[in-house]
Order: structure tokens, then sequence, then C-alpha cells
């Protein structure tokens, strides 16, 4: 199949794309200033902001599979240095993120830590798709400090998908001054035969001693289509001068790949004046009472750090 070329917005854009004759379809996420937006915001430390950052683009691969409304939520819980990561996708367009961490912990840790700075624990995918449609949440492990194999356990526990997943994350110098960026890539195997989408399978815990595990031959097409993805560098993700498109067509031209319409993305928070003044007229009378200090009530938005300060008796009944 032939390539279709197109002019594309380079930044806070995820690209679906498609190789038809590997049986392959996937998506190039590349966020530029509404990345550095979120983490500039909160002055996270390097090594919390990059690993936001990697949230924060696979956050976008998934959540723009959403159409025109719902939720999706990436969300992490472990005994880690950054025990919570927090991002969240509203259709069609909006992303927010925010990171939990222990700064002392983090002081103490050695560079290049990265399992103890993620830690372990459970990743979260929670899909609100609105209307009279289910909320959807799968789990997948987080081991070894790594959102790329927490995701890949996830599609190959939950959704049974032969999938490949690369995140990067990292600063570039730009006439503005240095901005984070983030790139991510994610490739599945989608054959329109499923008994080709098999998988090994997991070691049984009961095979009798010296039992030799049944020979997994992987689909040569998925083959294949792993190795080529495989073959991206961190900086071309990264690169503000390499488009999307050109991306995949660098990785998969000589089988053949159609890039469709790019899906925006643009840093946006839920919160609101209106949002926050009827949570505050939930909560008892009592629980309003402790969150006076100094006579007022100020409540801090965790994603976007908007600071609103209000009198206690305008909320009295």
């Amino acid at each position: 199949m032939t390539e279709q070329r197109m002019t594309e917005q380079r930044d806070d854009t995820v690209l679906p794309f498609a190789v038809e004759a590997l049986d392959m379809r996937g998506r190039i996420a590349r966020l530029g200033p509404a990345l550095d937006t979120i983490l500039t915001r909160h002055a996270y430390p390097a090594p919390v902001a990059r690993l936001l950052g990697e949230a924060c683009a696979l956050c976008v691969l998934l959540g723009t599979t959403l159409k025109e409304e719902g939720r999706f939520q990436l969300q992490t819980r472990t005994d880690g240095v950054v025990d919570l990561l927090v991002v969240d996708f509203d259709a069609p367009d909006r992303l927010r993120a925010f990171a939990r961490f222990n700064a002392q912990k983090l002081a103490a840790l050695e560079a290049g830590d990265r399992e103890h700075l993620l830690g372990h624990g459970h990743l979260a995918f929670t899909v609100e798709q609105g209307g009279d449609n289910a909320r959807y949440q799968g789990l997948a492990p987080v081991e070894a400090g790594s959102l790329e194999q927490a995701a890949l356990s996830y599609f190959t526990q939950s959704e049974q998908i032969p999938s490949f997943v690369r995140l990067a994350v990292g600063q570039v110098v730009t006439p503005q001054g240095t901005q984070w960026r983030a790139g991510g890539l994610l490739a599945q195997f989608l054959p329109h035969s499923p008994e080709r989408q098999r998988m090994a399978d997991f070691p049984p815990g009961d095979a009798p001693e010296g039992h030799a595990a049944p020979e997994f031959v992987e689909d040569d097409a998925w083959t294949e289509a792993r190795l080529l993805a495989a073959t991206v560098e961190d900086h071309e993700l990264l690169d503000p001068g390499l488009t999307s498109a050109d991306l995949a067509w660098r990785l998969f031209n000589e089988r053949g790949v159609t890039v469709f319409a790019t899906r925006p993305v643009r840093e946006a928070c839920r919160c609101s004046d209106a949002r926050v003044e009827e949570m505050l007229r939930n909560f008892t009378q009592d629980e309003r009472d402790d969150m006076v200090h100094d006579g007022k009530i100020t409540v801090t938005c965790e994603f976007c750090s908007t600071k609103r300060v209000y009198d206690p008796e305008d909320f009295k009944v």
C-alpha cells in the first residue's frame, strides 16, 4: 500500500497509521508545549518530570482512540519514590497530569535508579465513554520501574494483543529556552484471522519437573513489524524538526505505510470556579470548618496549581 503524505502539525499530536501488509496498526505521539506547561508549572525535579512525561505520552497514545466524548485516565500506585502518577485525557483533546513524590527519598536515590523511582505496584487504565456506556478499568503490574513494560503486560494479559511500546522524554534547547518534549510509539498486531494473533502462554505452575514447554512460534508478519518498530530511536521521537508522518515513513516504508489525520492534544484542566464551589457545598459544615485557615478556605488544584480562596460565610446554610 502506498503511503499517504500530508501536511502535519508537529507538536502536541497523535498520528494513527497502518501497515496493512503486516496487519499492524499503530500511533505516534509527539508532545511539546502542552507537556512543557504541565512539567514546568510544578517545577518537578528532572527524574520525576521524565517519568510523568512518559505517562503523558502513553496516556495520549491510548486516550485519543476515544472519539468526541469520554475520559481516559492513567494512574500508577506504587511503593517507589514517585508513589502516584495521574494523567487525565478528556476527549477529544484535553490533557492534564500530576505526580506525587517523596523529596527526601528522591535526594537519596542514585542517579539512573529507575526501579526505585517508580517502584513496584500497579498501573490502572480507566475509560469512561459517557452516556449509557459502562465504566471500564484495566490493571497491570508495575515491575522494575518501567511504564513500557507495564503497558505491555496490560496488552498481553488483559487485551491479548501482541504490542510494542516505546516512550521517550527529554529536553531540547529552543530560542525560547529549554523545553520538555515527549514521544511515544505504539504498534499492535491486528490480523483479520484471530488464530494468527497468538502469543506465548504463561508457564504452567503445575507442570511436572523436567517438562518441556511447547515451542512458541510467533507470526512472521508480527515478528517483522515488531523488529521494524524497534528500530525507532529516542531522538527521533523527540526531534521537533521531524514530523510523525516522516517518522512512520522511515520506519515502515518498505512495507507501505498509510498515515491518517492527526489528533491534536492540548493542556487543559477540567477544574473551574463552579466545580470547586459545588464541591465545597457538598461537604458538611463541620468538614468545611476544618478547612478554614486564617479565616479563609483555600483550594489548590493538584493538576493546574490554580489557587482559589473563599470566605467560609458564603457556604453557611
